[in-house]
């Protein structure tokens, strides 16, 4: 349970008992019934500008939202946020991108919301640190259940290998 490591015993215990009764997916499918249906990165840049208008109106604008299948394997992400700075004329300019793992193009908004919210919240604050949290449950009030929930459903991957949307 690898993606569950920094919970309680109390907690991986209740999971391990779920999952050795092999109704983790059950769970999670009772609980987030049907996936989303943004299934391109056109359709994945303009859910996450929305969020940035809602939320982020003065913050850097998102150059590139897009699904990456190398996200997962390579850096053992969900998502990840670049910012590369370049000098034009005599200006520092920087260019902000979001990448999202391909797996999540399959699962509930929630799962994905999560995600497109981390990535988000690291225009403004790079650290995963109290003023980073703040503000993805600022953006997403139940950010924390959601991620637990990815989580969930990583380790009902990893023990089956079967996918629930």
């Amino acid at each position: 349970m690898k993606y569950l490591s920094a919970y309680s015993e109390q907690t991986l215990s209740q999971v391990r008992q779920v999952l050795d009764q092999g109704r983790l997916g059950d769970v999670l499918k009772q609980r987030y019934p049907k996936a989303h249906d943004i299934r391109n990165d056109r359709a994945l840049y303009d859910y996450v500008q929305d969020l940035r208008n809602e939320f982020l109106r003065n913050a850097a604008p998102i150059d590139k939202v897009a699904f990456d299948s190398k996200i997962h394997v390579i850096n053992h992400a969900l998502g990840l946020h670049t910012s590369v700075s370049r000098v034009q004329g005599g200006k520092l300019k920087a260019k902000h991108e979001i990448r999202v793992a391909t797996m999540f193009r399959e699962v509930p908004l929630e799962f994905l919301r999560m995600i497109a919210v981390h990535e988000l919240a690291h225009v403004k604050e790079k650290q995963h640190d109290k003023a980073f949290y703040k503000l993805c449950t600022y953006m997403e009030p139940n950010y924390h259940q959601y991620e637990f929930d990815t989580r969930l459903y990583l380790t009902h991957l990893d023990a089956s290998g079967q996918r629930l949307w």
